[in-house]
């Protein structure tokens, strides 16, 4: 409990800056801890040492024990990561998550990548509430609370919840779903909270991040500008790591990283009716025996499958800073390499070649042996693969749609070996140049045959140039199986390698 103390005399002395917010008429009065997770992904154990849901368990409890009014939210996309989660639907995650005793959950995009029946039996097995401000379900609040009021001695705290719009886009939302503006919505059950409701502190918590991905995309701190009557934002989405809260308008925000790495810890004071002093810092602490034991059969049960190793890799495949969303990458180029590998060798399908979003792609491949398990955590998705037609008119289509697409999106893509080709980003948003398709310039009136993943040829990550492929052969292959069966092809090893199949002019490096 060494760190534990120490991490309290911290946050105890780190310095906060008054909230000239307006003075509600019951004047509550009082202090309240403010504990919070986001983007988790399924890391249910822990990543490098750092992490986990029994930890995170752990460190909850240690501070309820020594506080009594204690606020414990979390920002959404518990959904889509580690292999042992994904097996599961996220089924002991929930469950973790109802033992550790949350008050208040938001959806995140990664709560819409499987079927809504799917996110329906997750909330029904829920032990907390979920929140949400803006997504509408056959006409009520998904999840049942439009916002939750938590009554403690002396004040009263609104927490309201909104997921982004681009959910629309980079998720698979059932056709049923109706997302509503964020601005809007918050400024709606803001007004409700503090007119009607009469709370003293305003929560939103969303799931909208603070990095800008499209020039549509309204982030957090766009919500906190335009947003009035607003406290504190617990954020998540983009995965940021926040050293300090930060202060828009008249709005802190603050986000806890990813993957249970952290757990935001933040004390509010509050006097006569309105935010006083807000500290806050991100912390890390040991793990819970509960939470373990809980989670002990479905490891155990999971292993038998996971860690039957299918080859080894020479070195690291590296994934960086999400580098297959700004660049070739080495995993990107074995991964799409597969897919050809696997539809002309083992279907025996005629195809010119593959691509796939890089935001598919979620983790490195450490030199050593490989296991079933690392191959589903890099690719988490249930993705199932499809073979289509196109015009070489209707492809260089899509490659002008493709280099408009910022780096660092995730719809930036990677692609076989079959395609060279140059973005320049000097001209306008991106033009392409030097395009060939096995070797030779695109001929607009030859027809190309190619394999996707259903999210692209969905339309996801903006791929609505996909509605012009024709002739759909569902191969029902997840992205994931071809992977395992070209790795054992390869004499079970398989070496990291570029080989300029992408040059990108005046864009980001990384």
């Amino acid at each position: 409990m060494k760190k534990f103390g120490l991490f309290l005399l911290i946050t105890f002395l780190f310095a906060g800056v008054l909230y000239a917010g307006p003075i509600r008429d019951h004047g509550g009065t009082g202090e309240l801890v403010l504990l919070h997770t986001n983007d988790m992904h399924g890391t249910l154990l822990p990543n490098n040492g750092r992490g986990g849901v029994a930890e995170i368990a752990s460190f909850i409890r240690a501070v309820r024990s020594v506080n009594t009014n204690v606020l414990l939210l979390d920002a959404g996309d518990f959904n889509t990561g580690s292999a042992l989660s994904n097996m599961y639907n996220a089924e002991p995650d929930i469950r973790a998550m109802s033992i550790i005793g949350y008050d208040a959950v938001t959806f995140g995009n990664h709560e819409f990548d499987g079927t809504q029946a799917k996110l329906d039996t997750q909330i029904s097995a829920a032990g907390f509430p979920f929140v949400s401000s803006n997504v509408m379900y056959h006409g009520s609040y998904l999840g049942g609370n439009r916002y939750i009021v938590k009554e403690y001695d002396g004040f009263k705290v609104g927490i309201f919840g909104i997921t982004t719009l681009r959910t629309r886009t980079i998720a698979n939302p059932d056709s049923s779903i109706v997302f509503i503006n964020e601005i809007d919505a918050a400024r709606e059950v803001v007004d409700i909270l503090r007119r009607t409701e009469r709370v003293d502190i305003v929560i939103g918590l969303t799931h909208m991040g603070n990095v800008r991905e499209t020039d549509d995309h309204i982030t957090s701190i766009l919500l906190a500008e335009n947003v009035e009557g607003i406290d504190i934002i617990v954020d998540g989405h983009s995965h940021t790591f926040f050293p300090m809260p930060e202060r828009h308008g008249g709005t802190w925000i603050v986000s806890a990283n990813e993957w249970g790495k952290y757990v935001g810890f933040g004390r509010l004071t509050i006097q006569n009716g309105r935010l006083a002093d807000f500290t806050w810092a991100p912390v890390y602490i040991g793990p819970d025996a509960e939470v373990t034991a809980m989670l002990r059969p479905y490891i155990e049960s999971a292993n038998a499958t996971l860690r039957e190793v299918i080859g080894r890799a020479s070195q690291t495949f590296v994934f960086g800073n999400r580098l297959t969303r700004y660049q070739e990458t080495e995993l990107g180029n074995m991964i799409t390499d597969a897919n050809v590998w696997y539809f002309r060798n083992v279907s025996n399908q005629r195809i010119d070649f593959a691509f796939h979003n890089g935001g598919n792609i979620r983790a490195e491949l450490p030199a050593g042996p490989i296991t079933r398990e690392q191959i589903l955590t890099i690719l988490p998705f249930d993705n199932y693969l499809h073979i289509v037609t196109m015009t070489g008119t209707q492809i260089i289509e899509l490659f002008n749609f493709i280099a408009t697409i910022p780096q660092g999106n995730g719809g930036f893509p990677q692609f076989s070996s079959d395609v060279r080709y140059t973005i320049d980003k000097n001209i306008g948003s991106g033009i392409i140049t030097e395009l060939t398709i096995g070797g030779q310039p695109v001929d607009p009136l030859q027809v190309y045959r190619f394999c996707t993943n259903d999210y692209i040829l969905g339309g996801g990550d903006g791929y609505t140039v996909m509605s012009n492929a024709v002739q759909p052969f569902n191969s029902s292959l997840l992205l994931s199986y071809t992977v395992i069966e070209y790795i054992r092809a390869q004499g079970g090893v398989i070496t990291p390698a570029l080989d300029g199949r992408l040059t990108i002019i005046g864009g980001i490096v990384q």
